[in-house]
């Protein structure tokens, strides 16, 4: 009886190629989102570090996006808070195409985000005080402002109004979603109704203007609050600049519609960091709902910190 002849062919075949087959199959199982790059600086930050720094660079301070649960989450005591379902709307009622169906392009952002629109609410306590909070989402259809998101600003202040919490909104919105046409525009008039109904039941109604905000949201509700926070950076607007400038043929000032800009030109009353956001929010509604003998300038007098900046003197 003859034994078979090892040969290198066979050497490479039964012991070489598995090997590297297991490497190559090892590597898919490691995830291929574990950096993000800094729009501000380009630094690549690993993605650990950057949801426990709130989606900021620790290296230039620029804010990234921030997912709603995310930022509905850093702001309640404790991060606990209940979720309140918004009322279905009807779903692509023009029935609207532009490149592709606008049913498509809602389905593939349901998928995207796990959630129905553009639009979280939630209802908890700040500081021991009870208060909603309305968080956009951008990256759904760019946060823009359809039926859903009007339907989500009206059950907020409702409910606000409802158990006599103070209202908290976070836009990060496009503008008016246009494949809706007039349902959305309508949406507008609809949400400064909702906050007026808060401030008429003598309640905080405060909008915190992260990036970016612009379109049909800066034009309705994000602009009425009593208080304007806005984030450090944030491009908060109408129009956008270039249109801007086509229209009255001038060069725009440098940061011209960021929050430091609209601060020092009276838009807003405080820029400040993400990390200090919650800190100022309850210090503001001890103010408003506790504390009325004291001026805002004066609470917000304490240690200013890095990075957030008084506005219009009150």
């Amino acid at each position: 009886m003859t034994s078979a002849k090892v040969t290198p062919m066979n050497w490479l075949t039964n012991f070489v190629r598995p090997k590297i087959r297991a490497l190559v199959t090892a590597r898919k199982d490691i995830p291929d989102n574990l950096w993000e790059k800094c729009p501000g600086c380009g630094t690549m930050l690993f993605k650990r570090d950057l949801d426990e720094n709130l989606n900021v660079c620790k290296s230039c301070g620029y804010h990234l996006k921030l997912e709603p649960l995310r930022r509905l989450e850093s702001l309640f005591d404790d991060g606990k808070f209940t979720e309140i379902e918004v009322p279905k709307v009807l779903v692509d009622p023009l029935k609207f195409r532009d490149q592709k169906r606008y049913i498509d392009r809602l389905k593939s952002s349901v998928r995207k985000a796990g959630r129905r629109d553009a639009i979280v609410v939630g209802e908890g306590l700040l500081g021991g005080q009870k208060t909603v909070a309305a968080a956009f989402d951008f990256g759904f259809m760019g946060g823009s402002m359809g039926m859903a998101v009007g339907e989500g600003i009206i059950t907020a202040a409702r409910r606000a109004v409802a158990t006599k919490a103070a209202l908290i909104v976070f836009p990060a919105s496009g503008g008016a979603r246009m494949q809706e046409g007039a349902l959305s525009l309508m949406q507008m008039p609809r949400t400064i109704i909702a906050a007026d109904e808060v401030k008429a039941a003598g309640l905080p109604y405060i909008v915190v203007l992260t990036d970016p905000t612009t379109g049909g949201v800066t034009a309705s509700f994000a602009m009425i609050g009593d208080i304007h926070i806005a984030e450090r950076g944030a491009q908060i607007g109408f129009a956008g600049a270039r249109v801007i400038e086509n229209t009255i043929r001038e060069t725009l000032p440098p940061g011209f519609q960021r929050a430091e800009y609209l601060l020092d030109h009276g838009m807003v009353d405080i820029v400040v960091e993400r990390k200090h956001l919650r800190d100022t929010l309850v210090r503001i509604l001890r103010l408003l709902r506790k504390e009325k003998t004291r001026s805002l300038a004066s609470l917000l007098s304490g240690p200013v910190p890095h990075g957030a900046r008084s506005g219009r003197r009150i």
